[in-house]
């Protein structure tokens, strides 16, 4: 079979494409010998590692709106508003104690160190802990917090991991971008995607978001407070990614494009996957 080098990118929902990206290259007959995950990269490339992915596939596919909403276990605290348990408890249900050395294919996965500004890398311990970690997006889920560390999301500094890769020579490596060029960026996507993140604070008076800027027509676009925080996010993300895929040339990179979802619509699921597929299809066509 031929062997591949997996690495999943952090973006959310988004992430969920890493599930038709990987359907495939099962498919075409590729043989994953290793996975390196960052974020929602982490979980999928995690769930794949531990023989689940068709358990979580099917989980995420029986998720509606408000069953999205109802694995949020609000916190409010200084660092975050989201304490980010609850969904490893559900996903623990069906996928088991998992211990990372005791995975039959190497998995790693990559959380961010802001006490000491340094990657982390999760090889070994229990996996549910290194996860939770790797998508603690900062100022949404509250950081884990250790004596030794405060660790957040591992796209604040490494959002597409092709650096830990252990390169084999009969193997390729595939890597997917989850921030990828948009299909489109319009005055009403940029409105509809503030409106959209916001819709899941209604519980929290103190956040609850009051000034989203109405749909106008002709209107000059106006970006919120949050609109700005979050492109300026993005932006960092975008020029992180470019340098690092010029530096760890993948043998195939998928693109992802990044407004195919918002953070949290993981309810897309069906959609979200068969967007994976048809990017795998497109990079290995190209």
């Amino acid at each position: 079979m031929k062997k591949v080098h997996l690495v999943l990118g952090s973006g959310g929902a988004r992430g969920m494409a890493h599930i038709g990206v990987i359907e495939m290259l099962q498919q075409d007959g590729y043989e994953i010998v290793e996975v390196v995950g960052c974020s929602m990269g982490a979980v999928v490339g995690a769930m794949y590692c531990t023989g689940n992915l068709q358990k979580y596939t099917q989980w995420l596919l029986s998720l509606t709106k408000s069953g999205v909403f109802s694995l949020f276990d609000f916190t409010l605290t200084k660092q975050g508003f989201v304490k980010g348990e609850k969904v490893f408890v559900k996903i623990q249900e069906f996928a088991g104690e998992q211990c990372i050395e005791n995975l039959k294919i190497p998995f790693v996965a990559v959380a961010t160190d802001m006490l000491h500004k340094k990657e982390v890398y999760f090889t070994s311990g229990n996996i549910y802990k290194a996860l939770r970690a790797s998508i603690a997006i900062p100022g949404v889920f509250t950081p884990v917090i250790t004596e030794e560390s405060v660790l957040v999301d591992g796209g604040v500094l490494n959002p597409l991991p092709l650096n830990l890769i252990h390169k084999q020579d009969d193997a390729i490596v595939v890597a997917v971008n989850l921030n990828g060029t948009p299909i489109k960026h319009t005055k009403q996507v940029i409105r509809e995607e503030s409106a959209n993140y916001w819709e899941w604070l209604p519980k929290l008076p103190t956040l609850v978001k009051k000034d989203i800027v109405e749909k106008e027509k002709n209107e000059i676009i106006k970006l919120s407070l949050f609109d700005l925080l979050n492109s300026s996010y993005d932006c960092t993300l975008d020029r992180l990614t470019e340098i690092i895929i010029n530096q760890y040339q993948p043998d195939i990179l998928i693109e992802i494009p990044r407004n195919i979802c918002n953070t949290f619509e993981f309810y897309k699921a069906a959609e979200v996957i068969e967007i994976g597929r048809e990017a795998y299809k497109k990079a290995i066509a190209d």
